[in-house]
């Protein structure tokens, strides 16, 4: 919200959005470049063998990965309330952003400074890049929307700029990240620095532009703004009533699909923790005398987001009265993920029980794409579900519990990863994560058939609520958002 509106446009946009735009690009550049190389860090040999790591087991690393993504879909219902309530989205960001960047350097300290602490450094630098996430992502999408007033059909495509911005930002996280740490001959510490880095030029871009290009908007406290609008409209003391019959109905939707997100992102996270262990040490990633580094794999996502999210969109407007309904889209982006983990299960097969061998890398590019076309069929659902469905007087409430539907979908994620197996020989590593890739792709399948038979019921459940694309432009707006519908980045 905001009491006065910035003057100039780029491109018929408000100049305030590129520099959102640019804001968000680079810190999720710093946020998915350190995802890359966390667990990759943690399993890592330690410096007296040779390492750059903590040498952890594959599945404490595993498991606090999930912990980790866990928090950083909690930490955001603390940072927004505390932007709405006290602070204003503007500060909000540039403390969450110094605390992000703060963090990463903590992470990025070298061993030799701090040696026989590693681990409690470590501990401390991920505790305040958690705290300053939280401050940070809820609130500068949210600034998007406060640059246009109510109606204006600019809208939909400046978030569609906005989203494109994130994709940006994550594809180019895991090739610099990447580059970075082959360069310093596996040094993980520069590639946190790396990251640091990156999270200091967003913050940098917010100091110097924002006041310019955003005027008044972010500054003040939307709940304090909230208060005084109802005030002047006489709305101060609104009567709270009980929820009817269609509201109880779409409610029991939102749980219903919460139930079914928990099954579809507990197995889409295992790219930054099981799969990227896999790719790291089962996989050959050799072209010509040059290897791949393991963290360009993580840029996969983004990319066939930015690449294949105007097909999709097309092909639904194409559908027109056929288009399939949120339900039925849900199932089949559950079914595309357990098609995803059927490539996963043939780069175990390739091996054949021998762990001395590697898998072709066209598996992991085969699982990633058929991840990325699930997601692209249920992600834009999630949040704009909610926001259509939930009662008005209780939306904040349903986004937190779709919140804790997401974090408990990332740490089951970590917990089921984490049944590699605490070391031992690398077959018995090799055949837990062939158990582990097998039992994901059954679990999809069977949930998205089930959800495929319960879809009349639940779009009967929703009265009216779910409605068809009027526009492409509205449906590419939907599928180029489904990164930050992942992150729960509001509107």
């Amino acid at each position: 919200m905001s009491v006065a509106k910035p003057q100039g446009t780029m491109l018929g946009h408000p100049k305030g959005l590129f520099l959102l735009f640019t804001t968000e690009l680079w810190e999720r550049f710093s946020y998915y470049a350190m995802r890359a190389i966390l667990v990759l860090y943690l399993v890592d040999k330690v410096q007296t063998e040779g390492g750059h790591g903590l040498g952890w087991t594959s599945a404490d690393a595993i498991s606090l990965y999930g912990t980790f993504t866990g928090l950083v879909y909690l930490t955001p219902l603390i940072g927004g309330w505390l932007a709405d309530t006290y602070l204003g989205q503007r500060r909000a960001i540039m403390i969450g952003g110094a605390l992000m960047a703060a963090g990463q350097f903590i992470l990025g300290t070298p061993h030799a400074w701090v040696q026989g602490m590693e681990t409690q450094v470590f501990y401390l630098g991920l505790g305040v890049l958690i705290l300053g996430n939280g401050l940070f992502k809820p609130n500068i999408s949210t600034m998007v929307g406060d640059l246009y007033e109510e109606g204006d059909h600019r809208r939909d495509g400046a978030f569609t700029i906005f989203y494109m911005g994130i994709n940006v930002g994550a594809f180019l996280s895991g090739i610099i990240v990447g580059s970075v740490v082959s360069a310093y001959d596996g040094n993980f510490q520069m590639g946190f620095l790396c990251a640091g880095i990156g999270m200091v030029f967003s913050l940098i871009i917010q100091f110097a532009f924002a006041q310019r290009l955003l005027g008044d908007i972010g500054k003040h406290p939307a709940a304090k703004l909230e208060k005084e609008k109802a005030a002047a409209n006489g709305q101060e003391n609104v009567k709270k009533e009980p929820l009817t019959k269609v509201e109880r109905d779409r409610i029991k939707v939102i749980m219903v699909m919460g139930l079914f997100t928990i099954i579809f992102w507990a197995g889409f996270e295992q790219a930054g923790g099981l799969m990227n262990l896999f790719t790291n040490d089962f996989t050959d990633r050799m072209i010509g005398g040059w290897e791949v580094p393991t963290t360009w794999f993580q840029s996969l996502n983004a990319m066939f987001i930015v690449i294949f999210a105007p097909v999709i969109a097309s092909i639904w407007i194409r559908l027109g009265k056929n288009e399939p309904n949120s339900p039925v889209k849900f199932a089949l982006g559950l079914v595309l993920l357990g098609v995803g983990f059927l490539f996963m299960i043939g780069a175990v097969l390739e091996m054949g029980g021998n762990p001395d061998a590697k898998s072709s890398m066209w598996w992991l590019v085969g699982a990633y794409f058929f991840h990325t076309m699930g997601e692209l069929c249920l992600s834009p659902i999630g949040l704009s579900m909610v926001t259509k469905l939930a009662p008005l007087r209780i939306a904040s409430l349903m986004m937190g519990a779709w919140f804790l539907f997401v974090a408990a979908a990332n740490k089951i994620g970590g917990i089921v990863g984490s049944f590699i197996g605490h070391g031992g020989p690398k077959e018995e590593q090799l055949a837990n994560a062939m158990s582990i890739f097998a039992g994901i792709a059954i679990t999809s399948a069977i949930s998205g058939i089930i959800l495929y038979f319960m879809a009349d019921k639940l779009v009967s459940w929703m009265h009216g609520a779910e409605g068809p694309h009027h526009t492409e432009e509205e449906a590419l707006e939907e599928e180029i958002a489904v990164t930050a519908e992942h992150e729960g980045i509001q509107r």
